[in-house]
């Protein structure tokens, strides 16, 4: 059974996991789902290697919400890095969902943000584990996860 490692964190604003859970759900059967919740961004990349690792994950999928202060940016940066680490230690997928408080002006936009940006990387995970060609289809395309598609260049 493929098994989809969820780390996420408790700093996040709204909860994007059970999101991507109910996507990841919605569009294929016969899939384990282990979710573990740490405490902030930097915390990510240990917990997603342990997913791997200790729970046999398959794929992990990485949610953080950092704030709008340049310390929380710096934060997301470190997490980031340490993601790509785990995904070259592990040669396991480590798909970063992050949304950053700033890239909306009112708490309802970040929730749209938020939602569509876990449901489509939710998808892009299903693609990756069942039907890669789909993802190959889409290359060049301009595909977005969070905002509109940006299309391709004619």
């Amino acid at each position: 059974m493929v098994k989809i490692g969820i780390v996420d964190t408790t700093f996040a604003r709204y909860d994007m996991a059970k999101a991507a859970i109910d996507e990841i759900k919605k569009n294929v059967g016969g899939v384990s789902i282990v979710r573990y919740t740490v405490p902030g961004v930097k915390d990510l990349p240990v917990a997603a290697k342990k997913l791997i690792e200790e729970q046999k994950c398959d794929l992990v999928m990485a949610f953080g919400m950092p704030g709008k202060e340049e310390i929380d940016k710096m934060c997301a940066h470190e997490a980031s890095a340490g993601l790509v680490h785990a995904q070259l230690i592990t040669n396991t997928h480590i798909i970063e969902v992050f949304v950053h408080e700033d890239e909306a002006k009112t708490d309802e936009e970040l929730v749209k943000i938020a939602q569509n940006r876990s449901r489509a990387h939710a998808l892009n995970a299903v693609k990756l584990l069942f039907h890669p060609e789909e993802l190959t289809r889409d290359a060049g395309m301009g595909k977005r996860q969070g905002k509109e598609d940006a299309g391709p260049i004619r």
